[in-house]
């Protein structure tokens, strides 16, 4: 005879995890806002920003964000990268380059 499911502990356990996502999720967000320098904003204009964001139904508006938000990201990432690993050994494309300054 198999044995029964144990329903409840399944529901706590999908329970905890949405919520660690869900922290995950703001923690995220938060750094974003800071990472972009939007904390500098008062809360009510980064609010206001938000709500014009979220009520713009302008797709090439919204194209726009995007591809900006993409090279924001890129560069970011570009920048952390050769300042935490001036070797790049697995970049071809630095491997005969000297040290950055």
């Amino acid at each position: 005879m198999r044995k029964p499911r144990d329903f409840d502990s399944e529901l706590k356990a999908l329970t905890d995890k949405a919520k660690l996502l869900k922290a995950r999720k703001v923690q995220q967000l938060g750094e974003l806002v800071i990472a972009t320098g939007a904390d500098a904003f008062d809360v009510d204009v980064l609010t206001g920003a938000l709500l014009a964001a979220v009520e713009n139904e302008d797709s090439a508006k919204q194209e726009a964000w995007r591809t900006r938000g993409v090279a924001f990201f890129r560069s970011s990432s570009r920048k952390t990268a050769h300042g935490t690993q001036p070797d790049n050994k697995g970049d071809k494309a630095n491997a005969g380059d000297g040290p950055s300054h």
